[in-house]
C-alpha cells in the first residue's frame, strides 16, 4: 500500500540530554532546555497542521521514549534514532520509512521554530511528484533545516563531516557523485548560538506565533 511521504522531527528528548549546549554562556543549561522544549514542540504543532504528509518523531535517546510519548501531540509515529553519527541515523530512518510504502521521507529539525510549513509542504510535494531524488532545505550556518530522499540513498552521507559550515556543500557535492537530482528549498536558520538567539527575537518581534518559543523569547535579554 502506497503511503503519503513521511516527515521525520530528528528531537532530542527535553531533559533526557544535554541540549543547545552553545547557548549555555548566554541561557542557563536549564534555561537553554526549556526553550528547546518551546522549539520541539512549537514544531510538532506546526507539522500537524500540514496536510498529505505522515508525522513522525525521531528521537534521541532511545531509552526516553516515555518522556518522548508524553510530550507528541495526537497522529505522530515515535521511532527511536539509531545510529553512532547523523549520517547512519538519517540513513536507518529513511530506509525505514522507505521500506513502509511512504512515497518519500524527509527529517526536519527542531532548531528553526520560525521555518514556514509551506516549505516543508513543498519538499514532500516535490519527492511525490518525482521532481528531483534529493530535496535540501538550506540553513545559513551552512547545513540543512531539511533533507528528504524518496528512494533509499545508503550512500548519501558517507564522508559527510556534520555540525561544520560544509555539512551542506559536501552533502551537495556526495549526492552529484551519485548521479542523484536535487531540489533546493529557500534558505531558513537555525538557532544553536546567541547571535541566533538574538536573530530569532528580532524576527519575532510583533508576532504571537510559534506560541512557546515567542513567549519564552520575551522573557530573554540578548
Amino acid at each position: 500500500m502506497t503511503r503519503p511521504p513521511a516527515v521525520a522531527v530528528m528531537a532530542k528528548v527535553p531533559g533526557a540530554t544535554p541540549v543547545k549546549s552553545r547557548l549555555h554562556g548566554a541561557l542557563t543549561p536549564e534555561r537553554a532546555t526549556a526553550l528547546y522544549r518551546c522549539f520541539l514542540l512549537d514544531r510538532l504543532d506546526a507539522l500537524a497542521a500540514v496536510p498529505d504528509v505522515a508525522r513522525v518523531i525521531a528521537f534521541s535517546p532511545a531509552e526516553a521514549r516515555a518522556r518522548m510519548a508524553a510530550l507528541a501531540p495526537p497522529g505522530f509515529r515515535l521511532l527511536a534514532q539509531q545510529g553512532d553519527d547523523l549520517g547512519a541515523r538519517l540513513t536507518r530512518l529513511f530506509a525505514r520509512l522507505l521500506a513502509d510504502g511512504h512515497r518519500g521521507a524527509l527529517a526536519v529539525d527542531s532548531d528553526s521554530p520560525t521555518l514556514p510549513m509551506a516549505y516543508v509542504a513543498e519538499a514532500a510535494g516535490a519527492l511525490v511528484r518525482a521532481e528531483a531524488d534529493v530535496v535540501i532545505g538550506p540553513s545559513d550556518d551552512g547545513g540543512y533545516y531539511l533533507i528528504g530522499v524518496r528512494a533509499p540513498q545508503p550512500r548519501l552521507f558517507d564522508a559527510v563531516p556534520w555540525s561544520t559550515p560544509e555539512t551542506r556543500a559536501a552533502t551537495m557535492a556526495r549526492a552529484r557523485q551519485l548521479g542523484l537530482s536535487v531540489r533546493m528549498l529557500p534558505p531558513w536558520f537555525d538557532v544553536d548560538t546567541e547571535a541566533d538567539l538574538r536573530r530569532l527575537r528580532a524576527d519575532l518581534a510583533g508576532r504571537a506565533t510559534p506560541a512557546r518559543t515567542a513567549a519564552f523569547v520575551r522573557t530573554i535579554a540578548c
